[in-house]
């Protein structure tokens, strides 16, 4: 499925869908871009055996990796480079194979230098996880 254009630029809604597509962790984890609007991002992953825990769970570390991933994604959409500063993760929720995870993503402040974001991450609109990051601007998106 291709992802919809949630109201950004074409030339950079094509620019990130292609990044995406490219990007050798997005495509190990499995991910799927979904939606991309202004400060805002959706993404899936379908898991499978290599994301469970020894608890056959869905491991936290994919939660955590969808949130970061939608967190900076989201920044990207408002045509900002940003790195991770500080990413926190709380897990209310567990998933499990066959579920669907949906990471939603959005740009909370965008400052000079720092960019906040936050993530709310869901099995079946069960919340799995509640991300919050900090990020920092190191230069504009140019393609």
């Amino acid at each position: 499925m291709n992802a919809v254009n949630a109201g950004i630029d074409e030339q950079l809604f094509t620019y990130l869908n292609e990044s995406f597509r490219e990007t050798s962790y997005y495509q190990l984890l499995g991910l799927e871009l979904k939606l991309l609007g202004p400060g805002y991002i959706e993404l899936e992953v379908r898991p499978n055996e290599q994301h469970t825990n020894a608890m056959d769970l869905v491991h936290g570390g994919l939660i955590m990796s969808i949130g970061d991933a939608a967190m900076g994604n989201a920044i990207r959409s408002l045509g900002i480079k940003g790195v991770t500063v500080d990413c926190s993760v709380s897990f209310p929720g567990a998933a499990r194979l066959g579920d669907t995870i949906t990471a939603r993503a959005k740009v909370v402040k965008a400052g000079r230098s720092l960019i906040f974001a936050e993530a709310m991450v869901y099995a079946n609109e069960q919340l799995l996880g509640q991300c919050k990051g900090s990020f920092y601007k190191i230069g504009n998106i140019e393609f």
